[in-house]
């Protein structure tokens, strides 16, 4: 009875190392290699995209806080004229 376990057992364990080393050498094919570069192109890409969305969104942001500085200093030099006398620039 215990033969015919380990003979079950290395049964078992021979065809998980082969199925494991047949995955492996599949990766060493063209066709494996064509895949695993095409994977690794995808996610470059997608790294990419996200990368110029970032940009464009922090390019956006910084317009809008440049127009409110320009657009708040052009409302203070208003605000001086008024204040001012005579009505004219400093």
């Amino acid at each position: 009875m215990k033969r015919l376990f380990y003979v079950a057992a290395g049964a078992g364990l021979g065809v998980a190392v082969v199925r494991k080393l047949t995955k492996a050498a599949n990766k060493f094919t063209p066709s494996g290699i064509a895949g695993s570069a095409g994977e690794s192109f995808s996610g470059l890409l997608g790294s990419l995209r996200g990368f110029v969305d970032e940009v464009r969104t922090g390019m956006a942001e910084r317009e809008i806080e440049l127009h409110d500085a320009l657009v708040g200093d052009q409302t203070d030099d208003r605000r001086r004229r008024q204040q001012s006398p005579n009505g004219s620039r400093r």
